[in-house]
């Protein structure tokens, strides 16, 4: 009998297939005397490091800056002298190396989620670390993505990163996960990768292995005994889709040739130029992506993970790659976002009951003011190299007296365009002033989500309260984007909203001048504003900011077209 589960809808696409399901952790045995605890111990560190060694051999292999960063963030976490730390104390209390490990993650873990936040992100790595470490000091097997022998829609509580960034697209057709959120690493990485995704899904974890099920990663629905049929006929509609050449190509704009800039979101150069392709490939066929620029670059992958900052002549570098290879020359850099989930141990921040709320983003520059100069130094540095000159902005400002304090300390070295990121909704609401001062303004509706509706990016029950679909998020875009049209400059979205085709038309309506997205999503975008005008967007934007609720928003906006 056919059933729909609803869940986030969070990389867009249909598929359809057998589920299998992610193995589970590796159970505990029975607790036993410890009779040697100096070989014990040697036991759950020994574990500890090679899962660190796996992890950052698996990042040397990962596609793009952004999962390297990641699994790198991983691997640090498993080398963490504080973790080592717990599980030498759990083995002094009497633990054995499978028990130890699982007791000093757990505390861990604990800490993580009481700090919320960007924090409470990072659990769901440290859940990876136990698993795989625990796994190697009982001699089984890693857990990982299973290997049926077909194409198959994964099922899992949640995925890790290393999981996530090694998944073959031709094996796994999608992704359904009873935990997440919208801007989870499953979310962020089945973005990259093109695969259809819905997270937060009530009901996915009763699915029996074998049940073939249809993914829509747009609507967020899971319709399960749909037969087989049924299956391969909406399959065989997804890769034709995939194979159909893009209808549209060029800048993007509406069907009356209203402009709205399609950028991308990157970690480094890499991004831009993976094998094969001049610069970043889509998903979705077989050509280039026709993007227009870069709207985020991401300076923290370049940090994470290391006891010292990089130097001078390396920031440089990486900057002056980017310019280079970015389509149309057009990059928007953001300086470091700092702090809660980015591990930056040379920083010696302080910790922090919630760091969320606490020093990250440009107020790292308040406790280290040298970091945001040397950044900003490499970037003019960069830009007299390469003879491009770059938009620059800063993460979390929140007063005018911030932005004037960016902007000055930015143009007094040679950088012209300089603005900041929308992720506060205090920022939002000044959104007028905030322009009396800055050149342009870029709204990231991942963070400006979790802290409008004050719910954790992570928090599984409140998941819904991050959809981008919600109207009170869509109305602090809209103020954003009327104060922009009032100063006559631009105001970008380039949180993951950016990447849904029919929330680009809400979004185009709402007065947003870019929008800025993984490769993989550009085309469709593409396409779903070039099929509609200024004014049905307009109407799109109106139909969505009255909804009661992100569903009705994306029926009635649907039902539209």
């Amino acid at each position: 009998m056919a059933e729909t589960l609803t869940g986030l809808g969070v990389s867009p696409g249909r598929a359809a297939g057998r589920t299998c399901r992610m193995a589970g952790p590796p159970a505990l045995p029975g607790r036993v005397p410890v009779a040697d605890p100096g070989a014990e111990l040697e036991r759950a560190l020994g574990a500890l490091r090679a899962t660190a060694a796996e992890l950052a051999a698996r990042a040397e292999k990962a596609s793009g800056a952004e999962a390297k960063a990641i699994l790198e963030a991983q691997s640090f976490i498993a080398d963490d002298p504080g973790l080592h730390a717990s599980v030498e104390t759990a083995v002094g209390a009497g633990a054995d190396a499978a028990h130890a490990i699982d007791e000093a993650c757990a505390h861990h873990r604990g800490e993580l989620l009481a700090a919320g936040g960007h924090f409470a992100e990072r659990a769901a790595d440290l859940d990876d670390i136990r698993n795989r470490a625990v796994a190697t000091v009982l001699g089984l097997p890693v857990p990982g993505v299973p290997d049926p022998g077909h194409p198959f829609v994964l099922l899992a509580e949640d995925l890790s990163p290393a999981d996530t960034v090694n998944l073959d697209p031709a094996s796994v057709l999608a992704l359904v996960t009873s935990a997440g959120g919208p801007t989870s690493h499953t979310a962020i990485l089945a973005r990259a990768r093109g695969l259809p995704a819905v997270v937060a899904c009530r009901g996915a974890g009763e699915i029996p292995d074998g049940t073939w099920v249809s993914v829509d990663g747009l609507r967020g629905e899971v319709e399960t005994g749909i037969g087989e049929e049924a299956a391969a006929a909406i399959q065989r509609r997804a890769e034709d889709a995939r194979r159909r050449p893009s209808a549209s190509s060029g800048p993007g704009r509406t069907a009356d040739g209203h402009p709205v800039g399609l950028l991308l979101n990157i970690g480094s150069a890499a991004d831009l130029a993976p094998p094969g392709a001049a610069h970043a490939s889509a998903a979705r066929g077989t050509g280039q992506v026709d993007a227009e620029g870069v709207g985020l670059f991401r300076t923290e992958f370049l940090f994470l993970g290391r006891r010292e900052a990089p130097g001078h002549e390396e920031q440089v570098a990486a900057y002056a790659a980017v310019l280079r290879a970015a389509p149309g020359g057009h990059v928007v850099i953001r300086t470091l976002d700092a702090g809660t989930d980015k591990p930056l141990p040379f920083l010696g921040l302080a910790e922090e009951t919630n760091p969320a709320l606490g020093v990250r983003g440009l107020r790292v520059s308040r406790v280290r003011p040298e970091v945001l100069d040397a950044q900003l130094d490499a970037i003019a540095e960069a830009a007299r190299t390469t003879g491009i000159e770059p938009w620059v902005m800063a993460p979390m400002v929140t007063t005018v007296g911030e932005a004037a304090d960016f902007a000055g300390r930015a143009r007094a070295r040679g950088i012209a365009r300089v603005g900041a990121m929308v992720e506060v909704p205090a920022a939002a609401l000044r959104a007028g002033r905030l322009l009396d001062e800055l050149d342009f303004l870029s709204v990231g509706t991942n963070d400006l989500s979790q802290y409008a509706f004050a719910s954790d990016r992570q928090h599984g029950e409140l998941a819904d309260l991050l959809d981008p679909w919600q109207a009170a998020l869509l109305r602090l875009v809209a103020d954003c984007a009327a104060a922009g049209r009032e100063a006559g400059r631009p105001v970008g979205v380039c949180g993951e909203a950016a990447a849904d085709p029919l929330l680009a038309t809400v979004l185009a309506g709402l007065g947003v001048t870019s929008l800025s997205m993984s490769a993989s999503a550009v085309p469709a975008v593409r396409e779903s504003l070039a099929a509609h005008s200024l004014a049905r967007c307009r109407e799109h934007a109106r139909i969505a900011l009255d909804a009661d609720d992100p569903a009705q928003a994306r029926r009635l906006v649907a039902g539209d077209r």
